[in-house]
């Protein structure tokens, strides 16, 4: 969900969260997948909040946030395309794929339409390395990828 709050209550949200999960072992990712659940992505100004709280720097917060591929510093498209660049994807077509999808949706990886309708993201393995190629579309994965069917996925996302 893309959520546009004040930095008030942001802030204010993001405490909450880090109050309810900072007492796990190893917080600092639970915190995080939490306030992109919350907000759609993580937010500038939890940066802090969050470093502050777990006696981290900001660097040590934004290290991670951009490590990880799955947590993003800007709000996704209304739908989001996971293309999967494993090795084994890779070796079935993906890389043909990915050009395609970049060439349908008039965007790159990690960009979303002007429309705001679809987000492209890579990710490094969705566990279908035996129905390679694979994707993600809103968390439903699709195997054994062609280009027909990447067409059907990209124009369910852009309705």
């Amino acid at each position: 969900m893309n959520i546009h709050l004040p930095r008030a209550d942001v802030t204010e949200r993001t405490l909450a969260i880090v109050g309810e999960l900072k007492g796990l072992e190893g917080p600092l990712i639970p915190i995080l997948h939490e306030i992109q659940d919350e907000f759609g992505y993580v937010p500038e100004e939890s940066l802090p909040v969050i470093a502050r709280e777990l006696n981290l720097s900001r660097a040590e917060v934004y290290g991670v946030v951009t490590f990880y591929h799955d947590f993003r510093e800007h709000p996704a498209g209304r739908h989001v395309l996971k293309l999967c660049r494993a090795e084994a994807c890779q070796s079935m077509g993906g890389d043909r794929l990915a050009e395609r999808a970049k060439a349908l949706l008039g965007i790159d990886f990690h960009e979303t339409t002007p429309d705001g309708a679809v987000t492209l993201e890579p990710v490094y393995c969705l566990g279908l390395c035996s129905c390679s190629p694979s994707a993600m579309l809103d968390g439903e994965v699709h195997a054994r990828l062609d280009e027909t069917v990447l067409e059907a996925l990209v124009a369910e996302a852009r309705r």
